[in-house]
């Protein structure tokens, strides 16, 4: 034969660089469910299931595109479990010319795919991933040199690169940045339109029967399962986020109710994260919504920011700090997660809504994994290492390239403020501002210590006190250090017993 291609599982797209250096007349492409994979972490089961499905259904995509594909489904007898052994087995079957990959998103798999060179006796080809807007190097040549790593200068760049939003050399209305506009608390009188629910179809039904049966013991609910797992429809979802919920999203990106898990937010990003929707041409028909009067533009450039500033730079970020960077601990916090990150058993309405909705969608919006679950994981002082864990486990769109920055970086500060300005630190006040959660709770949001106050009230302020000598330099924090120091001595003894009384209820 002539060569062999391996498609990973995140590579779903038909004009990847591996698959267009090669020949549909003489190659093959080898494509495989693997057990390593599914539980290197115990990812949730609607995550294993979208993705074998959506493999499945791209295979039969490039079968209808003229490949010949060598798929192998996780109960085959000559399923080997692992890339290495999977590669190991088609090279001594086949006896190809040449491997040829596409570089992987996760430094550990990359680290597996340069050590293949040495391994195998065929040559092999590892492409660039195209895919993305700017490539490891250059988002290096980018970083050299500079104090700080800020994403809004990056994000800048990109609107220059790209063309996004642009009037000549300036930029659509007279600013980069319309963030301060998108954060509307919501009100149970909207109208909540529903993501795009995709029909199951016999390839799917026969994932969802084995990931039931092969990794019962894993976290979250499997049905129903709603996922587009085809471009096609994957397509579609986003067409009917850009009609019917892209004019509100920027207005209530950072918003919350109770029983309302998707609000105005796209919910596409594990279609874009896996290959089958591309983030130039989404950005384009954003735009092209913009200019044609249907969106707002305080919307649209809120959306094209999420993609071309903020997803390229976490995966800056990544590739220029791996490894080591997952183990980053600025603070040294070293608490087990709490039990209910798994079972949504807890007392805090808004803890409980995100994890709940958490397990059934294996989804929540960015505002409750930043303010929410990873806010208060940084307050009680857990182990960031085992937060990352969790939010790589449990979501749909977590891969570790664009998990791991968010949780290090972003949501726990972990990185000593590489890539965020301070820490996303709040009491209950902010959530209650962005949310109807506290009035729910069985807390009382509005005290800030005694047993009937908010966990969040006391652990903000403990927070503040234990690492007062790390944050009071960051201009973002030096206020709420002095509003600390000025509380009376009595007060704050009350709000260390407060935290420490509810801390050792975890």
């Amino acid at each position: 034969m002539g060569n062999l291609i391996f498609v990973l599982g995140d590579q779903l797209t038909p004009t990847l660089s591996s698959i267009a250096a090669g020949d549909p007349a003489r190659d093959r492409i080898l494509m495989a469910e693997l057990h390593d994979e599914a539980t290197y972490v115990r990812h949730h089961k609607k995550k294993i299931a979208f993705l074998f499905s959506a493999m499945r259904h791209f295979a039969e995509e490039l079968r209808g595109l003229g490949w010949t594909v060598e798929y192998v489904k996780l109960d085959a007898p000559d399923n080997q479990g692992s890339f290495s052994r999977q590669l190991a087995y088609a090279v001594t079957k086949h006896n190809p010319e040449r491997v040829i990959v596409t570089e992987a998103g996760e430094w550990r798999i990359m680290q597996m795919l340069r050590s293949w060179q040495a391994e195998f006796p065929v040559p092999l080809d590892i492409l660039p991933d195209g895919r993305f807007l700017c490539q490891p190097d250059a988002f290096a040549n980018w970083a050299a040199g500079r104090k700080q790593l800020r994403m809004e200068y990056f994000y800048r760049d990109m609107r220059r690169q790209t063309g996004l939003l642009m009037d000549s050399s300036q930029p659509e209305g007279g600013q980069w940045n319309f963030d301060a506009e998108n954060r509307k608390p919501a009100g149970l009188d909207l109208f909540m339109p529903r993501p795009n629910r995709s029909p199951t179809d016999a390839i799917t039904d026969e994932v969802l029967a084995l990931v039931g049966e092969r990794f019962e013991g894993h976290f979250g609910n499997l049905e129903p399962f709603w996922f587009a797992v085809t471009r096609s429809d994957a397509e579609a979802a986003f067409a009917k986020f850009v009609e019917q919920s892209l004019p509100h999203f920027g207005d209530y990106q950072d918003a919350m109710l109770t029983g309302e898990p998707f609000l105005y937010h796209a919910v596409i990003s594990q279609y874009l994260n896996c290959g089958l929707l591309d983030p130039l041409h989404i950005c384009q028909q954003v735009e092209a919504a913009y200019r044609a009067g249907s969106v707002p533009l305080n919307a649209a450039e809120g959306f094209i920011r999420q993609i071309i500033g903020w997803r390229e730079y976490v995966r800056g970020i990544y590739w220029l700090k791996m490894p080591g960077y997952d183990r980053s601990n600025f603070f040294g916090h070293t608490r087990p997660l709490p039990d209910f990150y798994w079972t949504g058993e807890t007392s805090m309405a808004c803890v409980r809504a995100a994890v709940t909705q958490t397990r059934e969608h294996a989804y929540a919006h960015h505002i409750q994994r930043l303010m929410v679950t990873g806010n208060f994981a940084m307050l009680a002082g857990v182990d960031p290492y085992q937060l990352h864990e969790w939010y790589l486990s449990v979501y749909t769109d977590a891969y570790e390239w664009v998990e791991l920055p968010n949780t290090v970086g972003m949501s726990q500060f972990a990185d000593g403020g590489l890539l965020a300005s301070k820490p996303y630190a709040a009491s209950g006040a902010y959530i209650n501002r962005m949310s109807n959660y506290c009035g729910s709770c069985q807390y009382d949001v509005k005290q800030r210590t005694g047993p009937d106050a908010c966990p969040f009230n006391a652990l903000y302020w403990n927070f503040i006190a234990r690492h007062r000598d790390k944050i009071a330099g960051n201009p973002r924090m030096a206020q709420m250090v002095r509003t600390y120091d000025k509380f009376a001595a009595d007060e704050q003894q009350r709000i260390a017993d407060s935290a420490n009384v509810f801390l050792q209820t975890l």
